[in-house]
């Protein structure tokens, strides 16, 4: 093989690993069996769907017996974009038929882990994952992003102000859209618009003490949609 034919087959060969890796962009594959085994749910059931990122599935692994014994399903995947989740919210939302579900996101949108994002744009995809819900009879639980000085993994890119005005839009939209607005932020802020280290290590995820923070407030939301 030449030199030119050898070129052209890496290339192809590294086009096609790629595009493998890109052919479940929104992990559609994490929960799928899972959806399956889960079913329709039960006569009278309440199930309600924690849509989300690494703050949603951290949860469930840190803090396990909120929810055991309740009809709370989670579908967090750590990493996560909003339109990420907006391309798996039929499968992972409106499939498994709640009552309610409760979206937790765009800390990574500003964090760029899928490119670099306007506030409209995680906007759209907030707005959008609501009409879908709604359009769908799910009653929306919509939750402030929680506050963070800076990440770890993406640095100066100032969470600290972006933030804020994000969670200013979500609870504008929330009232003005049918919505329960969740305020994990006040909670949890401290002066520098972070979170202190007895809520989280990293500065972005919860310790257990910062998801009992958040468990009170959230139930609350959940009681107030479940009752509509």
């Amino acid at each position: 093989m030449n030199t030119t034919k050898l070129i052209i087959a890496s290339m192809m060969l590294f086009l096609c690993i790629n595009l493998s890796a890109q052919d479940d962009w929104a992990n559609l594959k994490q929960f799928k069996d899972d959806n399956k085994e889960l079913g329709e749910p039960a006569k009278g059931e309440q199930r309600v769907v924690f849509m989300g990122n690494s703050i949603t599935i951290g949860w469930i692994n840190k803090c396990p017996d909120f929810f055991e014994g309740r009809s709370y399903i989670n579908r967090g995947i750590s990493g996560q974009t909003t339109p990420q989740m907006l391309l798996r919210f039929r499968q992972d939302v409106i499939d498994l038929q709640p009552k309610a579900v409760v979206i937790l996101a765009g800390t990574n949108d500003i964090a760029g882990n899928t490119g670099p994002s306007t506030q409209k744009m995680i906007e759209d995809n907030i707005a959008s994952m609501t009409q879908l819900a709604q359009a769908n009879n799910i009653k929306v639980i919509l939750c402030s992003v929680l506050p963070a000085s800076d990440y770890p993994w993406s640095k100066g890119l100032h969470p600290d102000k972006k933030i804020p005005e994000l969670n200013k839009w979500i609870k504008e939209f929330a009232q003005t859209h049918d919505c329960i607005y969740v305020d994990y932020f006040s909670a949890l802020v401290n002066n520098e618009n972070g979170m202190d280290s007895v809520f989280s290590k990293d500065g972005v995820h919860p310790t257990e003490k910062g998801y009992a923070v958040m468990a009170p407030l959230v139930e609350q939301a959940i009681s107030q949609a479940l009752n509509k």
